[in-house]
C-alpha cells in the first residue's frame, strides 16, 4: 500500500469524486474547460475520469456532448442513503403536518461539517415560496436549521465545525465569532433559531433541532418570503417546532430506543 502505483489510484478516485462534487452544484452543466479550471485537473486526465464516470452513468452529457452534470447512478446512491437512514420515513407525517399547519415550505436538514444539507421537503402552495432542491448545502451559520444545530454544540465545537472568516452569503448574514456566538446563546435560551434574508434575498425561516442524538444532527425549519414570517408568525411557528420535535424523539424511543 506504499507503493507508486497504489498511491495514483487513491489519487485518480480523489479526483473523480473532485468532479461529482463540482457537478453537484446549482451552477448547471458545466464544460471539461470549466472543470478542468475550477480543479486543476489536466485536460487528458479530466476525459478519462468523465469517460468512466459516463460509462458508469455517475454523469450524464448534454445532446452536444460538450456538457456534464449528475448523472442518474448518483441520484440512485442518494436515495439509498436516506432509505438507508430513514430519514425522510421517520419525519414524513411530521413534514406533512407542519406543511398543512403553516402554509409555508417544511424543511428537513442534516448537519455536515460546517454546512447543512436539504434532505426533504414539502413545498408551499403559495405561488411565491423558497426554491431548494434536496441535496442542496448551504452554510449552517447562514439558515436557521444551521443555527439550531449549531446551537446543540459548544462554542468550542462550533469552532472547529466552521472556517472562519464566514462567508457572507448575503449584506445581514451574520460572520463574526462575537455575533455568531451572541445568536447561537439566545437561540438556546429560548430553544428555536431563525434567519432574516442572511441565505437569501427577501426570505426567512424558523428552525429546531431534531434531539434524536446527542448533539442533534437534523433540524426542521419553516421558510416562507419575509412578509409571510413577521414576529408573531415565527413565535408560533417556532412553539409548534418544538412541539413536533419532542413528538418526533418520543417516536423514536419507542421505534429504536437504542438511537
Amino acid at each position: 500500500m506504499t507503493t507508486d502505483e497504489s498511491y495514483r489510484s487513491v489519487k485518480s478516485a480523489g479526483r473523480a469524486l473532485d468532479v461529482l462534487e463540482a457537478l453537484a452544484t446549482p451552477d448547471g452543466p458545466r464544460s471539461p474547460v470549466e472543470l478542468s479550471r475550477a480543479l486543476g485537473i489536466p485536460k487528458s486526465s479530466l476525459h478519462a475520469i468523465l469517460r468512466t464516470l459516463l460509462d458508469r452513468e455517475w454523469v450524464a452529457a448534454d445532446p452536444t456532448g460538450t456538457r456534464f452534470s449528475v448523472g442518474l447512478r448518483a441520484l440512485e446512491v442518494g436515495a439509498t442513503f436516506l432509505a438507508g437512514a430513514d430519514v425522510a420515513a421517520l419525519h414524513e407525517v411530521t413534514l406533512d403536518r407542519l406543511a398543512e399547519f403553516s402554509g409555508e415550505t417544511v424543511q428537513l436538514y442534516r448537519l455536515d461539517r460546517g454546512a447543512v444539507v436539504l434532505l426533504a421537503r414539502r413545498d408551499s402552495a403559495h405561488v411565491v415560496r423558497p426554491v431548494c432542491a434536496v441535496g442542496r448545502r448551504l452554510p449552517a451559520h447562514a439558515t436557521a436549521a444551521g443555527k439550531a444545530l449549531l446551537a446543540a454544540r459548544s462554542d468550542e465545537e462550533v469552532d472547529r465545525l466552521l472556517q472562519w472568516p464566514l462567508p457572507a452569503v448575503t449584506g445581514r448574514t451574520v460572520t463574526t465569532p462575537e455575533a455568531l456566538r451572541a445568536e447561537l446563546a439566545a437561540v438556546r435560551r429560548r430553544g428555536w433559531a431563525e434567519e432574516w434574508e442572511e441565505c437569501g434575498p427577501g426570505l426567512a425561516a424558523v428552525a429546531v433541532a431534531v434531539p434524536l442524538r446527542e448533539p442533534a444532527v437534523d433540524a426542521i425549519a419553516v421558510a416562507a418570503p419575509v412578509d409571510r414570517l413577521g414576529p408573531e408568525v415565527r413565535t408560533r411557528l417556532a412553539a409548534v417546532l418544538r412541539e413536533a420535535a419532542g413528538q418526533v424523539r418520543t417516536a423514536r424511543t419507542l421505534l429504536a430506543p437504542n438511537l
